[in-house]
């Protein structure tokens, strides 16, 4: 892997499930797993075998049928957990167990009712139990985002020399801040001695609508590993947005990072993902909205239309977005008009569009989007007349 290689993880399948509504079937998983290689994705968590025997044998067949990308499954800092998630990836070429337990002290005291020295034990346990059955463990301090950074960096430390490959940093409750997020990233690599023996990972929650700018945040600090699902699905108010970060990445080059996502294949990815789940995407999310390049400001409009980078950062072809819009509303203004008879084989004047343009405001000013078939009855109308 190159140092400035940013791994994608996708938890569509796992975390992403987690959202009501949203249960895959074995047939399902296995078509978006399949999509998810395909897209160029390194890891795909593919659930949590314990949970349930549909479970267990989803990421099952998922490790049989996947060549190129790693296989994880999810596991509890539990015994019996980790050696179902064994036995769920062992057909898989690139297997991984993902294990973990909570390290804030809030979870320590109320979910666990433990002490830090002894969830110090239990990471360290479940790190050895999972290197029985796979050699690539990576461990998650769940809760990392509100946990001590000093403790943190003792138990990273830990569960690197007990085998840990990856590990992850959850900001499970999306509190953080990206400046604290990218802090604590920054910590991790300064004060643990054997951080160079491990990837870091991020798995940011948008519960404050942070997730993508704190994973980026975690990255910008050396972390190297995106934990993050299609459409931002997830526990709550969602995980980090795969294609967000993958084009965040990607349009800053100054960052000097890259990941193996094929870009074009984002939106259709996406609609995909949001078919097969049941779970509309809103029509103004980044890179895969309905509205993601659409333009309704005669303002925006004219700008786009002299210079498509005054208003667009992103060509839509680069994310298998199609063709921007132009969308005539009651903002929008005479050249969008004009540019949009010229779509339709209508050449007009400028004289002839400022007269147009009166008739179409009627119009505009009445519904929420003027489309072809009022165009048309407009201009065949004006051309009877022969104003």
């Amino acid at each position: 892997m190159a140092s400035n290689q940013v791994q994608i993880f996708d938890t569509t399948l796992r975390d992403g499930e987690q959202v009501p509504g949203c249960k895959l079937n074995a047939n399902e998983k296995i078509e978006l797993a399949l999509k998810l290689e395909e897209l160029g994705v390194d890891i795909i968590e593919a659930g949590f075998p314990i949970s349930s025997p549909g479970d267990f044998s989803s990421v099952t067949e998922i490790s049989k049928l996947i060549t190129n990308a790693t296989v994880a499954a999810l596991s509890r800092a539990v015994l019996k957990d980790i050696e179902a998630a064994g036995e769920a990836v062992k057909f898989a070429k690139r297997p991984r167990i993902h294990t973990g337990i909570g390290t804030s002290d809030r979870h320590i005291k109320a979910k666990f009712n433990s002490t830090r020295e002894e969830i110090l034990e239990r990471a360290i346990q479940c790190v050895k139990w999972a290197k029985n059955f796979v050699d690539d463990v990576e461990f998650y301090a769940e809760d990392a985002g509100r946990t001590d950074n000093d403790y943190l960096a003792r138990v990273t430390e830990a569960v690197i020399k007990a085998g840990a490959t990856v590990v992850n940093i959850p900001d499970t409750t999306g509190y953080c801040l990206p400046h604290e997020y990218g802090a604590k990233m920054a910590y991790l690599i300064n004060n643990v001695p054997n951080i160079d023996k491990a990837i870091l990972s991020c798995h940011c929650h948008n519960d404050l609508g942070l997730a993508t700018a704190n994973s980026i945040a975690g990255v910008i600090a050396g972390a190297r590993q995106i934990e993050c699902t299609i459409n931002g699905l997830g526990e709550r108010a969602g995980n980090t947005s795969l294609e967000e970060v993958v084009m965040v990445i990607q349009q800053h080059k100054e960052l000097d990072l890259y990941t193996n996502v094929n870009a074009k294949m984002l939106n259709p990815m996406s609609r995909l993902v949001s078919d097969t789940m049941r779970m509309p995407v809103q029509p103004n999310k980044a890179i895969v909205g309905s509205n993601a390049f659409s333009h309704s400001s005669g303002i925006h409009q004219d700008g786009f239309l002299k210079d498509s980078l005054t208003y667009e950062i992103i060509n839509p072809e680069e994310v298998g977005a199609g063709e921007s819009k132009i969308v005539l509303t009651a903002r929008s203004g005479r050249s969008a008009l004009a540019h949009r008879f010229r779509l339709l084989g209508y050449e007009f004047t400028r004289d002839e569009v400022d007269v147009l343009y009166q008739q179409f405001l009627q119009v505009a000013d009445s519904k929420k989007e003027v489309v072809e078939k009022d165009l048309h009855e407009m201009a065949k109308a004006f051309q009877s007349v022969g104003v």
